[in-house]
C-alpha cells in the first residue's frame, strides 16, 4: 500500500501525457507488458486489482514472470524498468514451455546422456540410458520428450542374479492379525507376499539371498502375540528380523527384540508410544505415528473456525498417547477440549455424557470393532446430524459400518444415518502422483494386482488401505539388506551368519534402514529421527454411503491442499458449540403507548383538578375541605402519574448510560408522589380521628383547627421519605442489572438458542431497601383504612370531604397492598409486572381525583355555590337565607351555650338551697319553740329580716331565665 501511494501520480498519469512518447516507454516509468502464453507475471508489492488500475511501472521496479502447471519458464526470468523507459533483455523472449519428468535425467546403477537440450528437459530432448558393470537394463534405452512426455517407461538397471538354486535364505519372522480389533493382515498378508516375490525377482536386489516369511495370526491380542513370538525366537531358522501389526503387539514385540538384537520393522503400528527410541531402540515402521493425524486435525478446526472439541477413546496406549498429543497441540492453538471421555468397552454412557455436555465437535479414537458399538450409541443419542461433525480413524474398512456385528442392536441404515457426514484423517498410504515406484509398478497397477490375489471385495477386507505400507515394507527391508550386504559383488557382511549374539550386524542393517529413501507404492519412503515414516495426511468425509477425499495436508510445509469437495449436512460447517443469541426481552410498546396515553389524561385531569381547586379556593364549601391538602394531593397524583412513563423505558428506548437516571427517576417520582397524595390525605383523616374519638373532656382544646399541623404532618411525612431515598440513593444507588433465563430453542430447525435477558434496577441490597420502604408503607396504609373505618359516621364542617378521603384510602391501601407483592412475584415478566404497576398507579390516581374533587365540582355547578358571598348577596340580600348548614350551626353553637349557662345555675341553685338549710337548723338550736298564738295561729318568732325573705317561686324563675 505503501508502494502505490508513492507511485500513484504516476500509475493515475494517462499515457501520452507530458509531450510525444514511444509507444512501450515514458519517461517516468515502463508501460506494462503481457505475460506469457501459460504464464503470468508476479509484480511485487502490487494486488491484482492495482495491476489493473495502472499503465506504468517505475524506474527499477522489477516484474518476475511464473508459468502454470509443469511448466518452466525459458529466457529472462526477471526483468527491470531502466531509466530510458524500455525493460531489460527485451531482445530474447520469456516464454513458458512444458517440461518432462526430471526423473529421466538420473539412473540408479547406470548413467543418463542427454542430448538435444538442456536441463531441465524441454521438448526434442532425447535421453539415452546406460547400466553399471554387472547390472544389465531392463527396459528401453533412449526416451524422448514430447508434450512434456517421455515417449517410454523409465527403465532401470537390474544385477546379474544367482540362479535359484544357489540363493541363501534369509527369514523373516511375522505377525499377522486376521481377526480382533484391527484385522490388518488379511490384505498386509497377500501384500508381503506379492512383495517377496518381486523382491525375489530382481537381479539388483540381494542376488545372492532369497527372503522367505514365517508368519502366525496374532489376532491383534498381545497374549496371543507373547505365544507366537516366543515360537518365532525359539523355533529354528533364525529371523533376521521381525514384522508386527497392531500397536499392541508391536510394543511388546519391539520391547522383546532388543534382547534378541532384532530389528522390528512394522507395517500397521500407529502407537506414538512407539516413537520412544530409549525404549524401542530397533523398532521402525512404515506406518506413519498416530500423531501424524494431529496436525491435521488441529489444521481443520483452525479452517473452520472451532474453538472447542470435545473427544471419546477407547481406554489403549495407542489411544491414550494421541490424544495426549492431540491435547498440547490444540492447546498451543487456542483450541479447547470441554470434554474428555474414555471407555474400555462398553460406550454407552460416554456417548450420553457427549449429549448432556451438547459435544459438537468429536473426535473419536477407538478400533473398528469399538466403533460400530459407539455409532450405534450416537444413534440411540441422536448425536449426529447437521450439528455434529466427528473425526474418525482413516484406517478402517470402508464399509466398517455395514459389516454385521452381533455385538450390537442397529441396522445397517441405522448405522449408516448416524455415519453419515464424519470426516476421516488417514496417512497417504498410496501414492495419489500413481508414477512408478521402486519396483517399476505404480499405485493403480499394485491395486489391481492386489485386488486379484484377494479372496474377498476390498471394501470386506480388512487392512486394505495399509497393504501398500506393508507391501513397502517389504521393499525397505531388501533394500537395507541389499546395502547391508555390499549389493553383490562389493564389500559387506554375510546376512547368513547372522544370529540373535550378532549386534554388528544388528547395527548395520539399523544403520541402513535408517537411511532408507525410496520410491514406493505408497509415496516417498523416509524415517524420521524415531523411526516412523513421514508422509501425508489424506482427508476424506463419508458422503452418501462412500468416502471422498476432500484434501491432503503437508505437515512438514504447513501445506493443506483443499478440492473443496466437502458436504455438510446444513449446508455448512456446524458451530463448535450451541451459537447463543442474547435477546433483551422489551415492554410491549402497545402496552405501554396504551398506559402512557391513560397517565397523560390522569395528569391533566389532575391539572384540571388543581386549577378548579386553586380558582374556588374563596368559596366557603371548598375553603371547609382544607383546599391546601386537596391541592397536594393533586400534586402527589400527578407525580405519581409521570412515573409511570420511566416505569415503562427499557433498552427499547435508551442507552446503557441512561439507565441509571431512568432508575433515580421511577424510584423519586413514585415515592413522592405517593408522599404528597396518600400523606395528605391521610393527615385528614387522622385529624378527624383525634377529634372526634377522644373523650368528652379531652375535646374542647382540639375543636380549634390549625391548618399549619396538618401541612407539618404532611411535611414530616415527605421529610421522612426524602430522607430515605437519598441514604438510598448515596449509600447503594440503583443501576442496570440483567436477568438471565434458561436458554430457548428458536422454532426455526437452527443450531442456536436464544438466551432471553431482562433489564432491570437494582442495588446491593435492594431486598434491605424495599423491605424498609414497604415495611414502612405498608403500616402507614393499614393504619389509614383503620383511621377511615373509624371516622365513617363522623360529621364536622371543618374537613367536609373526609368521607371522601376515607373513601380514596380505601381503594389506595388496596390496591397498593396487593400489587407490590404481586409485581414482585412477576418481576420477571416485564409485560405483566408494568400492567400491574402501572395500572395500579393510573386507576389509584383516578380514583382519588374522583372521589375527592367532582363531588365538589358537581355541588357548585348544581347549586351555584362557586360565587362570592359579595355576589351571593346582592342577588339574595341575606348571605345566609338559603344558608341552611350555617343556620344548622348557628343553633347548634347557641344551643351549646345555653346549655353551659343552665349548668352554672343549677350548680348556684343547689349551693343556695344548702347554705338555707343550715342557717335553719342554727336558728333552731339558738332559740327554742314559743308557745302556740292563742288565736290558735302558728306559734309567733322573731320577724325575719328583710333580706331573709324565703326563696318564692318567682325567684327560682328568674334564676333559670
Amino acid at each position: 500500500m505503501l508502494l502505490l501511494l508513492l507511485l500513484a501520480p504516476l500509475f493515475l498519469r494517462p499515457p501520452g501525457a507530458g509531450g510525444a512518447q514511444t509507444p512501450n516507454a515514458t519517461s517516468e516509468g515502463c508501460q506494462i507488458i503481457h505475460p506469457p502464453w501459460e504464464g503470468g507475471i508476479r509484480y511485487r508489492g502490487l494486488t491484482r486489482d492495482q495491476v489493473k488500475a495502472i499503465n506504468f511501472l517505475p524506474v527499477d521496479y522489477e516484474i518476475e514472470y511464473v508459468c502454470r502447471g509443469e511448466r518452466e519458464v525459458v529466457g529472462p526470468k526477471v526483468r527491470k524498468c531502466l531509466a530510458n523507459g524500455s525493460w531489460t533483455d527485451m531482445d530474447t523472449p520469456s516464454r513458458c514451455v512444458r517440461i518432462c519428468s526430471k526423473s529421466y535425467l538420473t539412473l540408479e546403477n547406470g548413467k543418463v546422456f542427454l542430448t538435444g537440450g538442456d536441463l531441465p528437459a524441454l521438448d526434442g530432448a532425447r535421453v539415452d540410458f546406460r547400466c553399471d558393470p554387472d547390472f544389465h537394463l531392463v527396459g528401453s534405452s533412449r526416451s524422448i520428450c514430447s508434450q512434456g512426455q517421455w515417449s517410454t517407461p523409465k527403465p532401470h538397471c537390474q544385477v546379474n542374479r544367482t540362479p535359484h538354486s544357489e540363493r541363501r535364505a534369509v527369514y523373516i519372522g511375522a505377525l499377522f492379525p486376521m481377526s480382533g480389533g484391527w484385522p490388518g493382515g488379511q490384505a498386509c498378508q497377500p501384500a508381503v507376499e506379492m512383495a517377496l516375490e518381486d523382491v525375489n525377482s530382481r537381479r539388483d536386489i540381494l542376488p545372492d539371498y532369497e527372503l522367505k516369511l514365517i508368519h502366525h495370526d496374532s489376532k491383534c491380542d498381545p497374549g496371543q502375540a507373547t505365544k507366537y513370538l516366543y515360537e518365532l525366537l525359539y523355533n529354528d531358522p533364525i529371523k533376521i528380523i521381525l514384522m508386527p501389526g497392531c500397536s499392541s503387539v508391536s510394543t511388546l514385540v519391539a520391547e522383546a527384540a532388543r534382547m534378541w538384537n532384532l530389528i522390528v520393522l512394522s507395517y500397521g503400528s500407529s502407537s506414538p508410544a512407539l516413537s520412544n527410541r530409549q525404549r524401542f531402540p530397533t523398532f521402525f515402521r512404515t506406518h506413519p505415528s498416530a500423531t501424524l493425524h494431529n496436525p491435521t486435525r488441529v489444521k481443520l478446526f483452525e479452517k473452520w473456525g472451532w474453538k472447542k472439541i470435545a473427544t471419546i477413546q477407547q481406554t489403549t496406549e495407542v489411544f491414550t498417547s494421541t490424544l495426549d498429543d492431540l491435547e498440547e497441540r490444540v492447546k498451543e492453538a487456542g483450541i479447547e477440549i470441554t470434554f474428555r471421555q474414555s471407555f474400555f468397552s462398553d460406550p454407552a454412557v460416554p456417548v450420553k455424557n457427549l449429549k448432556r455436555q451438547d459435544a459438537r465437535i468429536i473426535v473419536g479414537l477407538f478400533y473398528e470393532t469399538e466403533a460400530r458399538k459407539v455409532f450405534c450409541e450416537v444413534y440411540k443419542e441422536r448425536l449426529f446430524g447437521k450439528k455434529y461433525v466427528w473425526f474418525l480413524i482413516g484406517w478402517y474398512a470402508d464399509n466398517w459400518f455395514k459389516i454385521y456385528d452381533p455385538s450390537i442392536n442397529c441396522t445397517v441404515d441405522e448405522m449408516t444415518e448416524a455415519v453419515e457426514g464424519h470426516i476421516t484423517t488417514e496417512i497417504v498410504m498410496l501414492n495419489p502422483a500413481n508414477t512408478r515406484s521402486i519396483s517399476n509398478m505404480t499405485s493403480q497397477e499394485f491395486v489391481e494386482k492386489l485386488t486379484k490375489r484377494l479372496k474377498r471385495h476390498p471394501e470386506e477386507t480388512g487392512g486394505f488401505q495399509e497393504a501398500p505400507l506393508a507391501y513397502d515394507a517389504i521393499w525397505a527391508l531388501a533394500l537395507a539388506l541389499n546395502k547391508t550386504s555390499g549389493g553383490g559383488g562389493r564389500s559387506g557382511v554375510r546376512l547368513e551368519d547372522f544370529n540373535y549374539n550378532n549386534q554388528t550386524i544388528t547395527d548395520q542393517i539399523y544403520r541402513a534402514m535408517n537411511s532408507s529413501s525410496f520410491e514406493g507404492v505408497s509415496g516417498h519412503v523416509v524415517f524420521d529421527a524415531s523411526g516412523s515414516r513421514m508422509a501425508w495426511t489424506l482427508i476424506e468425509q463419508l458422503q452418501g454411503g462412500s468416502y471422498k477425499k476432500i484434501g491432503y495436508y503437508d505437515s512438514t510445509k504447513d501445506d493443506l491442499s483443499w478440492s473443496k469437495t466437502d458436504k455438510w449436512i446444513g449446508g455448512s460447517p456446524p458451530a463448535d458449540q450451541t451459537l447463543v443469541i442474547k435477546t433483551f426481552r422489551f415492554l410491549s410498546q402497545k402496552l405501554f403507548i396504551s398506559v402512557s396515553v391513560l397517565s397523560s389524561l390522569g395528569i391533566v385531569l389532575a391539572v384540571v383538578c388543581l386549577s378548579f381547586n386553586i380558582y374556588n379556593s374563596h368559596v366557603r364549601y371548598i375553603q371547609n375541605s382544607q383546599p391546601n391538602l386537596n391541592n397536594l394531593t393533586a400534586v402527589g397524583c400527578s407525580l405519581a402519574l409521570a412515573a409511570v412513563f420511566p416505569l415503562g423505558l427499557d433498552g427499547y428506548h435508551i442507552g446503557r448510560s441512561q439507565f441509571p437516571f431512568v432508575c433515580q427517576a421511577r424510584l423519586w417520582l413514585l415515592g413522592l408522589g405517593f408522599s404528597l397524595g396518600y400523606g395528605s390525605m391521610f393527615t385528614k383523616i387522622w385529624w378527624v380521628h383525634t377529634v372526634f374519638t377522644k373523650k368528652e373532656e379531652k375535646k374542647e382544646w382540639r375543636k380549634t383547627l390549625e391548618p399549619w399541623k396538618l401541612y407539618a404532618t404532611v411535611g414530616l411525612l415527605v421529610g421522612m421519605d426524602v430522607l430515605t431515598l437519598a441514604i438510598w440513593q448515596i449509600v447503594d444507588p440503583l443501576h442496570r442489572t440483567i436477568e438471565t433465563f434458561a436458554k430457548e430453542e428458536p422454532k426455526e430447525d437452527i443450531d442456536v438458542s436464544i438466551l432471553p435477558q431482562l433489564e432491570h434496577c437494582s442495588s446491593k441490597k435492594m431486598n434491605t431497601w424495599l423491605g424498609i420502604f414497604y415495611g414502612y408503607k405498608g403500616l402507614l396504609l393499614l393504619l389509614g383504612i383503620f383511621l377511615a373505618y373509624e371516622t365513617k359516621s363522623v360529621s364536622t364542617e371543618k374537613i367536609n370531604d373526609h368521607r371522601a378521603v376515607g373513601m380514596a384510602i380505601y381503594n389506595v391501601a388496596v390496591l397498593c397492598l396487593i400489587t407490590a407483592p404481586v409485581t414482585m412475584i412477576l418481576s420477571s415478566q416485564q409485560d405483566a409486572a408494568f400492567a400491574f404497576a402501572s395500572l395500579a398507579i393510573v386507576f389509584s390516581s383516578y380514583i382519588t381525583l374522583v372521589v375527592l374533587f367532582v363531588p365538589k365540582m358537581r355541588r357548585l355547578i348544581t347549586r351555584g355555590e362557586w360565587q362570592s358571598e359579595a355576589q351571593d348577596t346582592m342577588k339574595t340580600g341575606s348571605s345566609t337565607n338559603n344558608n341552611e348548614e350555617e343556620k344548622s350551626r348557628l343553633l347548634e353553637k347557641e344551643n351549646r351555650e345555653l346549655e353551659k349557662i343552665i349548668a352554672e345555675k343549677e350548680e348556684r341553685v343547689s349551693e343556695l338551697r344548702h347554705q338555707l338549710q343550715s342557717r335553719q337548723q342554727l336558728r333552731s338550736r339558738r332559740h327554742p319553740p314559743t308557745p302556740p298564738d292563742p288565736s290558735g295561729g302558728l306559734p309567733r318568732g322573731p320577724p325575719e329580716p328583710p333580706d331573709r325573705l324565703s326563696c318564692d317561686g318567682s325567684r327560682v324563675h328568674l334564676l333559670y331565665k
